[in-house]
């Protein structure tokens, strides 16, 4: 199936690993060029020659930035249209906020996340939204934690579904501009940020046989399974479909 991403141009931000990277991967993997952002260089560099080696020289442009900077979102769409000479889409991601129960976490802790993976968030999304066209698509990376607590994450549980409220908003807002707005759901994902937490009760594989055991398809899923279903999301092939949050999750959530 031909996604028509061939010469499309997308800002993944948190790119340099993780789910952020899978999404660029794929997107590279079908002819889009890629504007990667994370906050080190070294791991921005090492994304970019990666995806440059899989989709040819000049696939990949790479800029160091932190999704909680108020001049990040100005400072990526721009730098993405110097270099490629225009802009079809954006993907928000960002590292999962600290770990902990909702009664211990610190506030300090909750005001970083806040600005981080909503604030920031929205301020990508939105000065996006000034420079996409019609066709032009919005993504968030989100959790599965938009629909039921994943427990111990209690920062996430609080964040996460208020922004994915915000983007079915925003999708409301933009659709009659032709612009889509999509929200991705991923649970148990095989990632250096899912392992970390397997192991904070000292015993990961444990901790993983018991996860596994409460997905439908007994097994994580792989940052590849995810990153095909967000290029699927940002391309145009999936041109009906905005204000949907779409689980990756192997049929962990057990709502409908």
């Amino acid at each position: 199936m031909d996604l028509g991403l061939k010469d499309k141009v997308y800002v993944v931000t948190g790119a340099s690993r993780g789910l952020g990277f899978a999404a660029a991967r794929e997107l590279a993997a079908d002819g889009a060029k890629v504007l990667v952002s994370g906050r080190n260089k070294e791991s921005v560099d090492a994304a970019v020659a990666e995806l440059d080696a899989l989709g040819g020289p000049a696939t990949a442009h790479g800029a160091v930035a932190d999704n909680a900077d108020p001049e990040a979102a100005g400072h990526l769409l721009a730098a993405a249209l110097e270099r490629f000479g225009r802009l079809d889409g954006v993907l928000i991601s960002v590292g999962g906020p600290q770990a902990g129960p909702v009664v211990a976490t610190a506030e300090d802790a909750w005001r970083d996340a806040f600005e981080s993976v909503f604030l920031g968030a929205l301020r990508i999304a939105r000065a996006a939204a000034d420079a996409l066209g019609e066709g032009g698509v919005i993504g968030f990376v989100l959790s599965g934690s938009v629909r039921q607590p994943i427990a111990g994450l209690g920062i996430s549980n609080g964040l996460r579904p208020g922004l994915a409220m915000a983007a079915k908003s925003l999708a409301d807002e933009l659709g009659p501009r032709g612009i889509r707005v999509v929200g991705l759901l991923p649970a148990r994902i095989d990632t250096d940020r899912v392992r970390e937490l397997d192991a904070l009760g000292g015993d990961a594989d444990a901790a993983r046989r018991r996860n596994s055991d409460q997905i439908p398809l007994g097994r994580y899923g792989t940052p590849e399974e995810f990153g095909k279903v967000a290029a699927f999301l940002l391309s145009p092939a999936a041109s009906y479909l905005t204000g949907v949050m779409v689980p990756v999750d192997g049929g962990a959530l057990r709502g409908l």
